[in-house]
């Protein structure tokens, strides 16, 4: 909010402005009014009320206009507020590691950008809308009031502050409760995406009825926050109304009589009742302000929890260039904050330039951390890594992450076209060069057989392909990247035997030169790699080619004799 105030200081300045136009005008009304009824229908004094008539006219177009300005300007600056957070929530999250954004959660994050930042909007355009009228009616109205009669004025100055114990206490009551329910919007989003993502899972065990009760209890858990919440609101105006119907009850009571005794004119009773409204307009927007800023107060602590989030990992102070691509760990550890054992422990070796290595072992050993732990999607927490002798720590993100072409374990595509999916890598490739790098992966036949072939629609995810089809397609988007490093993370698992081989016989010629670090199941596919990494527990317990492996590692033999047993009895 101050760095939006700081920024558009022009559009706030006008703002206040037109609000005081706005609120002059709406104050001299009464007093207008006052003298047209004393001083024109009383009198009988035609001119008179001819001339303020159109002075009354006057200042209701400029209230109607100064108020239609500052509308637009404060709903202007409020859109201008989200659109700001949510390019710097954008921002940040992009600049978190994967443990960072787990640690919120996927479904939280998405909350915080859209429905948090809402509030945040919506409190915004009331406070730009009512930044000065409210206070300035209030006050204004106050003085004006006194102004026409001292003595009523004393019914005014008794329900103020009533008025503000009234709004205080349903204030203080509804800030947890706001608080409360937007963590419970995040509950909601969590079990509604974890059901979303994993319907088939659920029908598969015919877990419906489990996965409806849990929802539904998260689900009466927020509308009973709900509920709460919009009783005090509901609340809040009865009992403001009834504070200001006494209280005009009263003014005329009082004022008539004072009328008939000769202390009050006509006109000033009007006026004065004008005030009291307006005096009950002003409570009415600061009541609206009310009911919205703890709201916005609570997204905006979840906002900021999110934008004082110091990344784990950050750029590099710029380093020297690496002059070749041996990619070097050297006693590499990784463990999650809090965790009783690292999840990698003393790692070290050697990748040599135009050479494969591979990395084997059982579910859980640490072979996907190993591979994140290169283009720095997680911080590895003692050793050093290095690419052509320069530790990546000291080389920029974008510039490290540039070396590398990553085909991730999970394969994803995102919403739009083959072609843009591609582009990814390289976003100046032509059509020929996509079809290369598809005939490359294994792919070209079944995308020349879709209807619209590089132009066919991909929904999000790639779910309107298969799992062969989508890493098929992600190792064609790696390959355009023409990298000097490339990851390979399980990503032949959802092929069959033939296209596994056909697969990498194709690749062997185009990664001649660079660096391959592949992560793989079947020993099958690794017998000619330059060296086999096999992990236990988060260790190396043995490397060397698969010959010398076979020899000298009780592991990695145990592994290839299950997998061909397997394949003897295919």
């Amino acid at each position: 909010m101050g760095r939006l105030l700081a920024a558009r200081k022009g559009t706030v300045l006008a703002i206040v402005l037109l609000q005081l136009v706005q609120t002059t005008a709406n104050l001299l009304l009464p007093t207008l009014n006052a003298a047209i009824i004393d001083d024109g229908v009383v009198r009988g004094q035609v001119p008179a009320i001819l001339q303020l008539g159109s002075w009354m006219a006057a200042v209701a177009l400029v209230q109607v206009a100064a108020a239609i300005a500052a509308g637009y300007l404060g709903a202007v600056a409020a859109m201008e507020l989200g659109r700001q957070l949510r390019g710097e929530l954008f921002a940040k999250v992009q600049s978190m590691s994967s443990q960072e954004v787990g640690a919120f959660g996927a479904a939280s994050l998405v909350t915080r950008a859209t429905n948090d930042v809402t509030q945040i909007q919506n409190l915004t355009v009331l406070v730009f809308t009512m930044l000065v009228a409210a206070p300035a009616i209030f006050v204004g109205g106050i003085l004006l009031a006194i102004h026409q009669d001292i003595v009523l004025s004393g019914i005014v100055v008794a329900v103020v502050p009533a008025l503000a114990v009234i709004m205080a206490l349903i204030v203080r009551k509804l800030v947890p409760l706001y608080r409360q329910g937007q963590d419970l919007i995040d509950r909601v989003g969590r079990v509604l995406r974890e059901q979303i993502i994993g319907a088939n899972v659920i029908r598969g065990f015919v877990r419906q009825g489990h996965e409806i009760r849990r929802f539904d209890a998260v689900n009466k858990d927020l509308t009973q926050n709900n509920l709460r919440s919009a009783l005090l609101v509901a609340g809040m105006m009865p009992l403001i109304m009834l504070v200001v119907n006494l209280s005009s009850v009263g003014v005329v009571w009082f004022g008539g009589h004072r009328i008939q005794s000769g202390q009050m004119r006509l006109g000033a009773l009007t006026a004065f009742i004008a005030y009291i409204l307006q005096i009950l307009i002003a409570i009415m927007m600061a009541m609206y302000v009310f009911m919205t800023a703890p709201r916005a107060a609570a997204s905006a602590e979840r906002i900021q929890a999110v934008l004082d989030t110091v990344p784990a990992i950050t750029d590099g102070t710029g380093g020297v260039a690496p002059e070749g691509h041996d990619v070097e760990f050297t006693d590499v550890s990784f463990a999650y904050p809090g965790a009783e054992a690292p999840v990698l422990d003393g790692v070290s070796f050697t990748a040599v330039s135009g050479t494969v290595t591979a990395v084997i072992g059982a579910t859980g050993s640490g072979k996907t951390t190993l591979l994140n732990l290169l283009p720095r999607f997680l911080a590895a927490t003692g050793g050093t890594i290095s690419i052509g002798g320069v530790d990546v720590r000291t080389l920029p993100l974008d510039a490290l992450r540039r070396l590398t072409a990553v085909v991730p374990q999970h394969s994803y595509l995102f919403t739009g076209t083959v072609a843009a999916n591609l582009r990814m890598g390289a976003p100046a490739a032509t059509d020929e060069d996509l079809w290369r790098v598809l005939r490359s992966a294994q792919a070209e036949d079944f995308v020349r057989r879709l209807p619209l072939g590089l132009e066919a629609p991909v929904s999000q995810g790639g779910t309107n392909f298969s799992g062969g089809q989508r890493q098929r397609l992600c190792i064609a988007r790696a390959l355009l990247r023409e990298a000097p490093v490339y990851l390979f993370d399980d990503s032949f698992s959802a092929l069959d035997y033939g296209t596994d081989r056909r697969l990498r016989e194709a690749l062997a010629p185009l990664l001649r030169t660079a660096t391959v670090l592949v992560v793989a199941e079947r020993v099958a596919t690794i017998v000619d790699a330059g060296l086999i990494l096999v992990l236990e527990g988060g260790r190396v317990v043995a490397q060397g080619t698969h010959r010398q492996l076979m020899e000298s590692s009780p592991s990695y033999r145990e592994i290839a004799a299950s997998q061909l047993v397997l394949e003897e009895t295919r």
